[in-house]
């Protein structure tokens, strides 16, 4: 019997290893070293959010989500990557 060992690519999602917010724009550096950043303006709840409230952003979950505490509101980094936004 003959066995062969088949090369499987496997893709990961991307994690971020630091979030900030200069204004109110919120950025994260991903494993890769990539920075990626993005509007609050473009999600509801972050919006209505001031500065302060912005900043108190948190990495949560290995880096694979972002948490305001004070606003309740999660969300997901491959999401942003990926460009998924709430609003247009």
């Amino acid at each position: 019997m003959n066995s062969t060992l088949i090369d499987k690519h496997i893709e990961v999602e991307p994690a971020a290893v630091k979030v900030w917010v200069e204004g109110r724009t919120v950025f994260v550096e991903l494993t890769d070293r990539r920075i990626v950043g993005f509007p609050a303006d473009r999600f509801r709840i972050l919006k209505s959010a001031s500065e302060q409230q912005l900043k108190k952003v948190e990495l949560r979950l290995d880096g694979f989500a972002l948490r305001w505490e004070e606003l309740d509101e999660d969300i997901t980094v491959p999401g942003i990557v990926n460009g998924c936004f709430q609003l247009s």
